[in-house]
């Protein structure tokens, strides 16, 4: 066996679609109604293996439940080149902060929640700071 992709329910599919590419860089590589009347949407970064499957089930369908957050999921994770950056990015797109950057064992890292309240790790390599040095004057 081998892990093939990570499956969430979502309360809002057209929002979550445009946070995930918009925000997250996500492309859409997928989409189809399932027999008991949902709707799911793959998703995939690109120079990645990992898939993200979007599934929205409406109140009439076999499988919809009242959405509720949950701990079932624990988080999704996202390598950026600048986590701090990235970080910023996604507040200012929606998503919401859950555990602000800090570096440990030459990463950075944080936490952010989706629209749904799903929670995102972005980790990446840590960032050297470039220092300013003074310009010599002649």
């Amino acid at each position: 066996m081998k892990f093939t992709y990570t499956g969430i329910r979502v309360k809002d599919l057209k929002r979550s679609i445009e946070f995930y590419t918009k925000t997250m860089g996500m492309k859409e590589i997928q989409r189809g109604k399932m027999q008991a009347g949902g709707t799911f949407v793959e998703l995939k970064s690109k120079g990645s293996q990992q898939i993200l499957e979007l599934n929205y089930y409406p109140p009439e369908t076999k499988y919809y439940e009242k959405y509720a957050s949950s701990s079932e999921l624990d988080h999704l994770a996202f390598w950026c080149k600048n986590v701090r950056k990235s970080y910023e990015k996604v507040l200012a797109s929606g998503a919401t902060s859950a555990i602000e950057p800090w570096d440990e064992d030459g990463y950075t890292l944080a936490f952010v929640k989706d629209p749904n309240g799903i929670w995102i790790e972005l980790i990446g390599k840590k960032v050297k700071l470039t220092s300013s040095k003074p310009s010599k004057k002649l």
